[in-house]
């Protein structure tokens, strides 16, 4: 991915990104059920 004349690198490249991408929407899902089960 470039922005303006630097190049950013996620981890890993394409993977680290998608690897990223899983994380996030797996932390979503735990939280929303955790807080569906606290409330």
């Amino acid at each position: 991915m470039r922005i303006g004349n630097t190049e950013v690198r996620f981890l890993g490249g394409p993977l680290g990104c998608l690897g990223m991408i899983l994380f996030s929407v797996l932390a979503s899902v735990v939280l929303t059920i955790l807080l569906n089960v606290l409330l």
